[in-house]
């Protein structure tokens, strides 16, 4: 018992983050649950975000915690709404005792040309898909600064370092979240606290499954030519990221090993911004 008591405790001062509690905003599928399981798996509590099927959420909180043998909490915070983000904040410092770890993935998007845009959808991807970040980063700034260490993770998109037509709004933000970043960046520098964004190309989740689906059927031409000609145009390594790249690379960054990398937008994107 005492040789299997070792070999656990090992075990678990191998894991990078033991003892970190992390938010991941826009979590309960997709690139954000991707990333809350990483970091789990890296021994960080986990406080996860997002809309769902109440049931089915709680069966994702409860298979985290039991898979990684970590405390894994959840909040349906509106990011859309400054107040219940800073609720979350709150709900996940009394729960964790402190956060050291947020990553800011809520997102959504809206394709349009700018004459025909709708107001009411830029103001909404703006509020979810910028402000969330702010309101988040500023209520926990300060404690992570205290303790002189945090670190912030922003997921931006390649789509945050060059442009596409119809996506006005997403484009905007997510450029705006890779300032952002680095402004973080700089004023967290001399207190431990790093600010990097990263840069997806393509990821493989469910939504863009569907989306191939949707266009084959609207365009009538096979999967595999919305997939080559369409959505992995840009990228010369024709193929999709998959969400457990983003989330070994987030924990890198959160780590001990990503202390001197902060400010940094980081392309995961196959070599579509290299052009």
């Amino acid at each position: 018992m005492l040789v299997l008591n070792r070999k656990m405790d090992m075990q678990s001062s191998r894991r990078p983050l033991e003892g970190r509690a992390a938010i991941v905003t826009g979590s309960t599928s997709g690139i954000g649950l991707g990333i809350a399981k990483a970091l789990a798996e890296a021994g960080s509590a986990v406080m996860l975000n997002g809309f769902g099927h109440r049931d089915d959420i709680e069966m994702q909180r409860r298979s985290l915690a039991e898979a990684h043998d970590v405390d894994v909490a959840y909040s349906d915070a509106d990011m859309s709404q400054a107040d219940a983000i800073r609720s979350m904040a709150e709900q996940g410092t009394r729960r964790f005792g402190q956060i050291d770890i947020v990553i800011n993935n809520a997102g959504i998007q809206h394709v349009a040309p700018v004459e025909s845009f709708p107001p009411e959808k830029w103001d909404q991807i703006l509020a979810i898909n910028l402000s969330s970040a702010f309101h988040l980063v500023r209520a926990i700034f300060e404690g992570m600064k205290a303790r002189n260490f945090g670190r912030i993770v922003n997921i931006s998109s390649a789509h945050g370092l060059i442009a596409s037509p119809f996506k006005s709004a997403y484009v905007a933000a997510k450029h705006g979240i890779v300032g952002f970043t680095k402004v973080v960046a700089l004023e967290g520098a001399d207190a431990g606290v790093t600010s990097n964004a990263i840069c997806p190309g393509y990821v493989w989740t469910p939504l863009v499954e569907r989306q191939i689906d949707d266009q084959a059927k609207s365009h009538k031409i096979p999967r595999e030519a919305v997939i080559r000609d369409v959505l992995l145009k840009n990228q010369p390594n024709k193929r999709f990221a998959s969400v457990e790249e983003i989330g070994a690379l987030t924990v890198f960054l959160c780590s001990d090993g990503g202390s001197s990398i902060t400010g940094a937008a980081i392309p995961v994107d196959g070599g579509w911004t290299a052009h």
